[in-house]
């Protein structure tokens, strides 16, 4: 690399120089005298490499934008772009397996755990040999114990066919049923365990020795075969509880939710909200500190189970003080009041929608005609479809269209006294029906000339209308003097009921010495003392 320049006769001292031109040649040089020896393969690499170095295909873009070299590096790009393209793979499906002929897939099922789970047995059936005899009979189960379900719309005996009985013990186990409960009363859903004996012959069907099932909530039966051969009926008595459920507490921010949280069937909920909406609004009449009282039938068997029956008291108390007293009376299953039980007087008519007033009787300008007139009836303002109770007992005189009044109801209550509900949205009653107070008659709506959903309810008394805020009736009791004593009693009874008694277990029965005593302990001296 370094090189020694020649003296001239002038200088005296020896100078190195280091020229790049000599470092290049110099190396150039010995590259290729080393290369010389190589073979051809490597000698063309080289040569390549050398090339690409001088003439650099792959320059900066972003430096001599518009020159000679800076098209030769986009002509680069674009060229590997395309190769890029061109070996860009397509979106056909890869196929994962090797398809299977059907032969060949059935062949790989049958030696799978598959054929299991279908209820049958893996690996190939292989044909018998000629050491295989078949069997010249095979022996019958000595029993067979079934689980049979009675369905909906079937019948007692078309379930007993269906498992296998025959005709004459069908006949003859509807007899024996029949004289503890009536068969055609057998609820759906009823099991039955069955337990079937041996065939008398070849092809004749099995005979049943038991049956078990759950006839009543109350009453268990079984049929077994007796040892002569006939069937016999035996009765199994469950010891049913039927001490009524009472359920208290406090309304809060909503009746229902309360009632609920208490334990309260959903049913005698409902039950009840229908009961006391017919005397109380549930918007504005029922305060959060107010105590409800409910008491509905309830039955606990022995066995555990448990069945909740029809509401039997509704009860509201304000302050300690019942408001309304609610209870179930009579054939017809009415929540008649505790108010029933007075004489006779003079009472204000009962609110005919649970709602509040919104126009009251005389002159006001119409909302929809514009100018002012008599408004001959009190508005209540209720929602779109609450019912419409009769504020009396009376007589369906008109039921249908009448003008502006839209679907309109008369009621006729005697002593040139009538009563119209308008502006229905549905009727519910007909023409010439004798409805009772608190009956529901229709239902809220805006028909006719309405400007939203409420009722228009007005009086009459000798054909002329009155207002109807000082409309009183004659209220008669419900109940005669006979039943006043057994309603009084009975009210009592609900009355008397701890809430959450019938919750407790059932105690058992007591049993007497005689009964507790075995008939080794009779023998025992001192045991008759």
């Amino acid at each position: 690399m370094f090189k020694g320049l020649e003296h001239s006769g002038e200088a005296t001292a020896h100078v190195a120089a280091l020229s790049h031109d000599q470092m290049l040649q110099d190396s150039a040089t010995n590259e290729s005298s080393g290369l010389a020896g190589k073979p051809r393969l490597s000698r063309w690499k080289h040569a390549v490499e050398r090339w690409c170095h001088e003439v650099e295909i792959a320059p900066d873009l972003a430096c001599d934008i518009g020159s000679r070299r800076w098209f030769r590096g986009l002509a680069t790009m674009l060229g590997l772009g395309a190769a890029a393209l061109a070996m860009w793979p397509d979106f056909s499906a890869v196929e994962a397996a090797t398809p299977l002929a059907d032969r060949s897939r059935d062949e790989f099922r049958s030696q799978t755990i598959s054929p299991l789970a279908l209820g049958a047995d893996s690996g190939r059936h292989m044909g018998a040999s000629p050491l295989v005899r078949p069997l010249a009979n095979v022996p019958e189960r000595p029993s067979i114990q079934l689980v049979s379900t009675l369905g909906q719309g079937d019948s007692f005996a078309r379930m007993l066919e269906r498992v296998g009985v025959g005709a004459g013990d069908v006949s003859q186990i509807t007899g024996l049923i029949g004289q503890a409960v009536p068969v055609d009363d057998l609820a759906s859903g009823t099991r039955f365990d069955i337990t079937m004996g041996r065939r008398p012959a070849a092809h004749a069907p099995r005979v049943l020795d038991s049956m078990d099932f759950r006839a009543r909530f109350d009453l268990d039966l079984s049929v077994e075969r007796r040892p002569g051969g006939g069937l016999a009926l035996i009765r199994h008595p469950i010891r049913v509880d039927e001490t009524p459920l009472r359920i208290r507490g406090t309304v809060g921010s909503s009746l229902y939710r309360s009632a609920r949280n208490a334990g309260a069937p959903v049913g005698a909920i409902q039950d009840y909200l229908r009961a006391v909406d017919k005397y109380l609004s549930l918007e504005s009449d029922i305060a959060a500190q107010d105590q409800f009282d409910i008491v509905v039938a309830y039955k606990r068997s022995a066995k555990g189970e448990r069945e909740v029956g029809s509401l039997l008291y509704a009860g509201l108390e304000h302050g300690g003080k019942p408001r309304v007293q609610l209870l179930r009376w009579g054939k017809d299953g009415q929540m008649i009041a505790s108010s029933a039980l007075t004489q006779a007087r003079g009472a204000p008519g009962g609110a005919p929608v649970a709602g509040h007033m919104t126009s009251p009787y005389g002159k006001r300008r119409h909302p929809i005609l514009g100018f002012v007139r008599m408004h001959a009836g009190i508005d209540y303002g209720a929602r779109y479809g609450s019912p419409i109770y009769a504020v009396a007992d009376g007589v369906v005189n008109f039921a249908g269209r009448h003008g502006g009044h839209g679907n309109y109801v008369r009621l006729g209550h005697g002593g040139g006294l009538d009563t119209g509900y308008g502006h229905m949205s549905r009727i519910a009653v007909k023409r010439g029906a004798r409805v009772k107070a608190g009956q529901v008659i229709g239902y809220v709506g805006s028909t006719g000339l309405s400007t939203g959903p409420h009722l228009h309810f007005e009086a009459y008394r000798g054909g002329r209308t009155i207002n109807p805020a000082g409309l009183r009736f004659v209220s008669r009791p419900q109940i005669d003097g006979k039943e006043k004593d057994a309603f009084r009693a009975k009210l009592g009874a609900m009355l008397g009921i701890q809430p959450g008694e019938a919750l407790a277990a059932i105690a058992a029965p007591a049993e007497t010495q005689a009964d507790a005593l075995r008939e080794i302990d009779k023998l025992a001296p001192g045991a008759g003392e």
